[in-house]
């Protein structure tokens, strides 16, 4: 199974039981430093980040931030459906008006990337390049 998960390094680890849908929302936090963080748990994705995905300078923040919208959406929707159960273990606590920074909002976007890289899983909101298996 993918474990994603969407924690700052400061978060504690859920303890409540996965088949609890309500509480298996990921919501996003700031770090010490007052900075959006996102950590993904999976052995590949630091190997995706810095080998595969697109630099960062690529992207704009509000390109970023209209994609996230569209995929954080499109994986709520898969997971609360069921679809994808191997896959997406968690919903994702998103809102599109708050400030997350360029870093939260490229690396967010690389997550979905990445679960198109390992798992073939096609997402709309993906840019046509960016869905390329490799």
């Amino acid at each position: 199974m993918l474990l994603i998960s969407f924690l700052p390094v400061s978060y504690t680890a859920q303890t409540e039981n996965k088949n609890d849908k309500e509480n298996s929302e990921m919501k996003p936090s700031k770090n010490e430093d007052g900075e959006w963080d996102l950590t993904v748990i999976d052995t590949q994705f630091d190997y995706f980040l810095n080998a595969i995905a697109k630099p960062v300078n690529q992207y704009s923040e509000s390109n970023l931030r209209n994609r996230n919208t569209l995929l954080v959406s499109e994986w709520n929707s898969y997971y609360t459906s069921g679809r994808y159960r191997n896959i997406i273990e968690s919903s994702i606590d998103y809102d599109p008006r708050e400030n997350y920074g360029l870093k939260f909002e490229y690396k967010l976007y690389q997550v979905f990337a990445y679960v198109n890289w390992k798992y073939g899983l096609r997402m709309n909101g993906l840019s046509g390049s960016d869905t390329t298996r490799y």
